[in-house]
């Protein structure tokens, strides 16, 4: 029973199966058929639309290419006018020109005519030329060449005479003008340098604080005083003087060392032989660092830097020299001072002014230890220490012994005249200074063919003006070394005097 049901449960199941599947087939081929006409539609659809779109597309074509062909027209008809234009144009300048050649071809034979006019014009004028000339010199009894000549003589003689009186004028105009500036750029250096001038003499007194103090100092059988100048090398002078004691001697430094070491001892008040070398020792050591503070305080007061420190040292060491009353360095700073404030008016180096300004006496410093003139001595140290070259010709041409390379080596020569000359830097009175400038005149004026002479430069320097007619060139060369060895016979002056004879010739004509 069993079985039979489930035999006829699969064949119920296949004959749904089979009806299923035919009845899928009828729905397939139905869709399929509405498929194919729904393909068939849209393929007419889009025929149709292509076709319409080939119509519009067409159309559009026709109507651009007339167009095209319009704008061609257009374009090519502008052409032909604007050839047209150019053509006509081109045949007017044609024209013009034609106009124009004949009008050259009329005036270029007007011209020829006017040349031939003009050549026979000339020839007859040179004709008249020369008949006039040959007259001339038939009159003048002069030949061309003889005029041309005083002609040009006389135009060179005035024109010579008239370049004279300009040189002149402008030469005097010129001395006057630097004259002017120079009298002014040295007033206002002196005006910025204001030095104090104090006169030192050979001797230093000690101040005693009472005279039993003089017995101490020469000590028993004078063993003190004995000691005391043996190893100072100075005088030490007791006298009647009241609480004072003079200690004199040429070497200031050694003078310096004595006062020292004196004071020191009144101060200890243990006066022996032993004490005595002690504070001679000390005195030294305080003596050479005084003289390092000096150079190096030189050095700073100027604004030179770089300075080799020997050179430091002996330029302290110049602190304790005098030349005619005035310090050598005070001397030698206001020279720096002068010659930097000149060079900055005239635009010049004004740190090698300095420099050569402060470093121009340094020969003085060892003068006395070093034979020959302090120019020469200064000029080799200088060199030694590595100075530059303008430096050293500026201290070998402060005197004028040679002559200055720069501008800055005739600053350092005039800034030392004015600190020497000026009233009061050096002890020397009125009466002698002007006695010293008579008999030097006085001196030159002795000699036969002399003129006139002038004493300038604060008596360093002699010009003397010789007569031309009584002299000649080679004869004032004699008379300058005479003149110079009788200045140095009979008299005596600080420094160097400069000779300068001068010889001159004139031509003088007046105007009626």
């Amino acid at each position: 029973m069993l079985f039979k049901e489930v035999i006829v449960g699969i064949i119920c199941a296949i004959i749904g199966i089979i009806v299923g599947i035919i009845v899928r087939k009828n729905i397939s081929e139905s869709k399929i058929g509405s498929a194919e006409e729904e393909a068939k539609r849209i393929v007419d659809d889009a025929t149709k639309e292509a076709e319409t779109k080939k119509k519009e597309i067409l159309v559009e074509a026709k109507d651009e290419a007339h167009k095209m062909r319009n704008e061609y027209e257009r374009e090519n008809k502008e052409r032909r006018n604007e050839l047209q234009r150019s053509e006509k144009r081109l045949i007017k300048k044609e024209e013009m020109l034609d106009s124009k050649s004949m009008l050259v071809e009329k005036k270029e034979e007007t011209l020829q005519k006017k040349l031939k006019d003009i050549e026979t014009k000339q020839n007859k004028l040179e004709a008249i030329h020369e008949k006039q000339v040959e007259e001339l010199e038939r009159i003048s009894g002069l030949s061309t060449d003889d005029a041309k000549n005083m002609l040009i003589d006389n135009i060179k003689r005035e024109a010579e005479q008239e370049a004279s009186i300009a040189v002149k004028e402008i030469e005097r105009e010129a001395k006057e003008t630097a004259d002017r500036k120079a009298r002014e750029i040295v007033t206002y250096a002196i005006q910025k340098c204001s030095a104090d001038h104090v006169a030192e003499t050979t001797v230093s007194v000690v101040d005693l604080p009472n005279d039993e103090m003089k017995g101490r100092i020469i000590g028993r059988e004078g063993r003190n005083i004995r000691a005391l100048e043996q190893l100072t090398g100075i005088d030490i002078i007791i006298d009647d003087t009241p609480e004072a004691v003079v200690i004199s001697g040429f070497d200031p430094i050694r003078r310096e060392v004595a006062r020292i070491a004196l004071e020191k001892l009144i101060a200890d008040g243990r006066i022996h032989p032993a004490r005595i070398e002690e504070m001679v020792e000390k005195a030294k050591k305080e003596v050479e660092q005084q003289i390092k503070d000096e150079g190096e305080q030189a050095t700073l007061d100027t604004g030179v830097h770089g300075l080799h420190p020997e050179l430091v040292r002996l330029l302290g060491r110049l602190k304790f020299r005098t030349s005619y009353g005035q310090n050598v360095l005070k001397h030698s700073v206001e020279v720096s001072y002068l010659a930097g404030i000149m060079a900055a008016e005239l635009g010049a180096d004004v740190k090698l002014a300095k420099r050569a300004g402060l470093l121009h006496d340094i020969g003085k410093a060892v003068d006395h230890e070093v034979e020959g003139p302090h120019v020469t001595i200064g000029e080799d140290l200088a060199r030694k220490y590595k100075e530059s070259k303008a430096v050293i010709n500026g201290i070998a041409a402060h005197h004028g012994d040679v002559e200055p390379q720069s501008v800055e080596a005739v600053l350092v020569q005039a800034a030392d005249a004015i600190s020497a000359a000026r009233p009061g830097a050096r002890r020397e009175t009125l009466e002698t200074y002007i006695k010293r400038l008579e008999k030097l005149e006085e001196i030159s004026n002795s000699f036969e063919g002399v003129e006139k002479s002038f004493a300038i430069q604060a008596g360093r320097e002699i010009r003397i003006v010789v007569k031309p007619e009584v002299t000649s060139d080679a004869s004032i060369i004699l008379i300058a070394k005479d003149i110079v060895k009788k200045i140095e016979e009979e008299m005596e002056y600080p420094g160097q005097i400069k000779v300068n004879v001068i010889r001159e010739t004139r031509a003088t004509e007046y105007a009626k």
